[in-house]
């Protein structure tokens, strides 16, 4: 699903006279800002694929290609977007992707108004947020790390985790009643504001953002090679990528049908399919406040390792509950405690790369990892829509959760080299 940090997490001691995150302005509006797009975020999650499923009447294939579309840009643009990250000023990217990414959504509301949405241009609007996110989050992994001291980076991620689990959890239920009441494309006229109420507060950011300053004749191709070569030659890096790489793609076979089976094949309302999505926020939010007290208890490599094997078995089990009665509350459960499981492998990664990674490289560091997991995910979608329409929707749903399991392979080494809390190479 997705990746984070290794390093030591034991809480850190703060003085009488450190202030709280949430007492930092910078950070405070970064914080705020986020949560406001996260929260019109979890409706389009929901919304974009009903309307595909719904009014436009699309395939399981057809519904599998809209997933990919979601997530197309990381694989052609991931690489190159980092090194463009690293030579530009990072606040003014996620600005501007935050405004194009209320642009392409309002569109949808305004075609469906006219009566001339179609499936194509569903795809070209989920591409052109796959863009804009993929410029976006490199730019605001790379741009925290300015805002915060390096000692409170695991407590930076913990709380933008939690705040967007919190806010994930109403909105998928109350996007499926919005989307019961108003329709699905207007609904992702609430992302839209969501989007431009975003870009105001990282507009407000006071702390100084200048232009990096880029080594003289240095060439594109160049840096994007740097920044493959850091991460594949750090043992710990590379473990972390090649897990976060598996579990994406398989975990995107099955979740590119989810939508199919509840809606298509169940037709479950819009407000029923929306819980599974709040339940994972759930245990999202529970699991972000235990990764601390797991990773002290177990050590990091092995809470990492017991993170994506508990997550993955516990996905595995939910299959057979997805149903249109009383089975459903189990499903649901089951996949809100994998997502508990898998926070501590999800949050730990992101603030290893942050603090050992060199400031110059962090774009790039990110990018590389981007590339590699997120874009992995619109091959498993393409995967999952070529499974639900020729097999059998549940059926990508097995492959998808089985396959999730193998990704524990990859993070064998982490216990077997054991886990530094500091950089001595490189």
């Amino acid at each position: 699903m997705v990746f984070a940090d290794m390093t030591t997490t034991s809480p850190v001691r703060r003085s009488s006279r450190t202030p709280r995150l949430h007492r930092l302005p910078d950070f405070r509006r970064l914080w705020i800002g986020d949560t406001v797009s996260q929260t019109g975020t979890a409706v389009t999650v929901l919304a974009l694929p009903l309307v595909a499923i719904g009014p436009l009447g699309a395939s399981p294939f057809e519904a599998g290609l809209l997933v990919m579309c979601e997530y197309l840009g990381f694989l052609l643009l991931g690489l190159p977007a980092g090194a463009w990250v690293d030579r530009m000023r990072r606040r003014r990217v996620m600005i501007t992707g935050d405004l194009a990414r209320a642009v392409l959504l309002a569109s949808l509301p305004l075609a469906a108004w006219l009566g001339v949405l179609t499936l194509p241009q569903l795809y070209g609007v989920a591409f052109g947020l796959s863009v804009c996110t993929a410029f976006f989050d490199i730019a605001y992994q790379s741009h925290l790390p300015e805002l915060v001291d390096d000692d409170r980076l695991v407590e930076a991620n913990v709380a933008l985790e939690a705040s967007r689990t919190v806010t994930a959890a109403g909105a998928p239920g109350a996007g499926g009643a919005l989307v019961a009441a108003v329709t699905a494309p207007v609904a992702l006229a609430v992302d839209a504001v969501s989007f431009l109420a975003s870009a105001l507060l990282l507009s407000r950011i006071r702390r100084p953002d200048p232009r990096p300053a880029r080594v003289p004749g240095a060439r594109l191709r160049d840096e994007i090679a740097e920044g493959l070569r850091f991460v594949f030659r750090d043992r710990l890096l590379r473990a972390l990528v090649l897990a976060a790489t598996l579990s994406n793609a398989c975990g995107t076979i099955g979740a590119s049908m989810l939508l199919v089976l509840l809606a298509g094949d169940l037709g479950m309302s819009p407000f029923l399919c929306g819980l599974v999505f709040t339940a994972e926020a759930l245990g999202g939010f529970l699991g972000s406040l235990l990764v601390t007290r797991v990773a002290a208890r177990l050590g990091e490599g092995r809470a990492m390792i017991a993170s994506v094997a508990v997550s993955g078995m516990l996905w595995l089990f939910a299959v057979p509950f997805f149903h249109a009665d009383g089975r459903y509350a189990v499903a649901c459960l089951l996949q809100g405690l994998g997502w508990t499981a898998f926070m501590t492998f999800k949050i730990s990664a992101v603030s290893l790369r942050q603090r050992l990674t060199p400031a110059p490289l962090l774009g790039r560091a990110n990018a590389t990892f981007r590339f590699l997991s997120w874009g992995s995910m619109p091959l498993g979608a393409l995967a999952g829509g070529l499974v639900g329409q020729y097999v059998s929707v549940r059926a990508a749903l097995w492959t998808g959760a089985i396959g999730e399991l193998f990704a524990v392979v990859a993070l064998l080494p982490v216990v077997r080299g054991g886990v530094r809390g500091e950089r001595t190479d490189g």
